[in-house]
């Protein structure tokens, strides 16, 4: 089984519209790691998010706003062979961005950042108080940099490759 790179811009988006939640990496002015899982949205090369106005996470990228975040498909267990350990892998795909977060502060531009965060998990239409848009911290990253790859793939001429349902 190989890993494959993604490099249709329709695909790729597939993979990020399918996942529920992203993973967020930040490195704090020790060199840290931290990393939170996330609601998201996502359009034209830029993820939006949101938190609350203060925390660690806001200390953090206050100091440095480089991000790494990353989204990786439902996975499934798949095999060449059920007797082999060695012939299992999960098969899915996974999407690697770079970027800096860049707080907004705008409320238009914070409404129309929740309603594409909310578009990825609802077709409902939302309407958010003026509190509610004031107390929320927006993130926009613009993708710098992306990654992405199919991993546990059949070999791309095997009939189960070819059989094989999206993810």
């Amino acid at each position: 089984m190989k890993t494959y790179p993604l490099e249709e811009k329709e695909r790729i988006e597939q993979v990020i519209r399918s996942c529920s939640l992203c993973y967020v990496g930040m490195a704090d002015s020790e060199g840290n790691p931290y990393v939170l899982p996330m609601n998201f949205g996502y359009e034209e090369g830029v993820i939006w998010l949101h938190s609350a106005q203060e925390g660690h996470s806001i200390s953090i990228l206050e100091e440095n706003p480089r991000v790494c975040i990353t989204f990786c498909s439902d996975p499934k267990l798949v095999w060449q062979d059920e007797q082999v350990a060695c012939s299992y892998r999960m098969l899915a795909a996974s999407i690697i961005c770079r970027g800096s977060v860049q707080f907004e502060e705008n409320d238009e531009v914070k409404v129309k950042a929740l309603n594409n965060i909310m578009r990825q998990y609802s077709d409902r239409e939302f309407s958010y108080s003026s509190p509610a848009v004031r107390n929320v911290k927006i993130w926009k990253v613009e993708v710098d940099d992306l990654s992405a790859r199919e991993f546990g793939v059949p070999n791309r001429n095997s009939l189960k490759y070819k059989d094989r349902q999206q993810f």
